[in-house]
């Protein structure tokens, strides 16, 4: 695979291969969208020769470690309404949507959904010593710390809902605040100043909200340290928002969306990666897409972009941005995220300030869909019920047939 997930964005994340290997084997993507920018951009003069020798194949996670293993509490749900042949084989998931309208089957995917977010719950007070509600959306944004994988923009929706939640503290447009949990994890390369100036900007921010008596329990904000594969396999299961807003063109692939997806949480996230093919497994309403797409993203920029624009033509991001910029969140130290936001005014080289707007707009229409209980079971359902595709058992079924095997000629 040419694309690598564990390198830095950009030319660094993508492996550049010898011409030799390029003109003797096939060259596959880990996402149908990054697989077909391959042959639009960086390979385009090799597909044009040899079209044959590119293809894709889609990633997968193993469900014997990201469902049976992590959350055995809803693997025994799916027993009791499809049997436990899905064990064996992923696609017999898809037999959830003919259950996942009926009240009874949602009210027990939320009972399940509600102990896992106790035991989340609990492990956040015993390590954090942060007391969440169980009760409350978690919201989760679990990934590695990267400017285009945009935990600053998740962040600023964070400060947003803050200032309208202290400006309107009974509700908003005739409706009573959805009670949310901001749950973040992941780990910050150790020479990344960004990354990190980020990391710290969340635990500030967590600081001032989650200690304002003028929000209580409307919002919490916490920060996991030491992520790793043990943590995430208690975060995952308890996740019923699920956080996946690279810019549109930037993430290979991804998997934490379908670790997300299979575990019953609904997701927010971009024109992106797997996020597209996820949603055409499962219906596009399913999800809740926002934001530029990948050729809109190009268009903008070879138009020159230019982000200032975008702040002054919205008082509420003017408002986030100049609490963040004059030291709300760092009074000792007013000049601390200076540059971070003068990153934002001046290059946003991954368009938060173009997507600002459409993301809160779609986290209105979370809140309106978490109000509705079993809607919101429902469609976490059928998120769960399009898993059967991005199992690893599928991905590797594919490099068998498609990579390792030379077909005969």
């Amino acid at each position: 695979s040419l694309i690598d997930e564990g390198a830095d964005h950009g030319q660094r994340r993508v492996r550049m291969a010898s011409l030799s290997v390029l003109a003797s084997h096939k060259v596959n993507g880990v996402s149908a969208l990054h697989s077909q920018l391959c042959v639009q951009t960086i390979f385009a003069d090799f597909a044009k020769l040899y079209p044959e020798r590119f293809t894709n194949v889609t990633n997968g996670v193993t469900p014997r470690r990201w469902l049976m293993q992590a959350n055995p509490g809803l693997s025994a749900f799916i027993d009791a309404q499809i049997g436990d042949a899905w064990r064996a084989d992923c696609d017999r998931l898809a037999q959830l949507n003919g259950r996942a309208h009926l009240k009874t089957v949602q009210a027990a995917f939320m009972k399940t959904k509600r102990a896992n977010k106790e035991r989340l719950a609990a492990l956040v007070r015993r390590e954090r010593g942060i007391v969440i509600d169980a009760g409350s959306l978690f919201d989760v944004h679990i990934k590695r710390i990267h400017e285009y994988k945009r935990q600053l923009l998740n962040l600023l929706h964070v400060v947003a809902r803050w200032q309208a939640i202290v400006e309107h503290p009974h509700g908003h447009h005739g409706k009573e605040w959805v009670p949310r949990t901001v749950i973040f994890a992941g780990k910050a390369a150790s020479a990344y100043q960004t990354a990190k100036a980020i990391v710290n900007l969340i635990h500030d921010v967590a600081r001032v909200i989650n200690s304002d008596p003028r929000v209580g329990d409307k919002m919490k904000v916490v920060f996991l340290p030491n992520y790793s594969v043990s943590l995430a396999e208690v975060i995952l299961p308890a996740a019923d928002l699920s956080e996946q807003i690279s810019t549109a063109g930037t993430e290979a692939s991804g998997t934490g969306n379908m670790k997300f997806a299979l575990n019953g949480a609904i997701t927010i996230g971009t024109w992106d990666g797997a996020n597209i093919e996820m949603a055409q497994a499962m219906g596009q309403d399913n999800m809740f897409v926002f934001g530029l797409r990948a050729d809109a993203v190009a268009k903008t920029k070879a138009l020159g972009y230019d982000p200032r624009l975008h702040v002054e033509e919205n008082h509420q991001l003017k408002r986030v941005l100049d609490a963040i910029a004059g030291g709300t969140f760092s009074p000792g130290e007013p000049d601390r995220y200076r540059g971070l936001v003068d990153g934002l005014l001046n290059r946003d080289t991954y368009l938060l300030m173009a997507d600002f707007a459409d993301y809160l707009k779609t986290q209105g229409r979370v809140d309106a869909l978490w109000r509705d209980s079993g809607a919101w079971a429902e469609r976490a359902l059928r998120n769960v019920a399009a898993m059967g595709f991005f199992s690893s058992d599928r991905t590797i079924r594919e490099y068998v047939e498609k990579i390792w095997v030379t077909p005969k000629r």
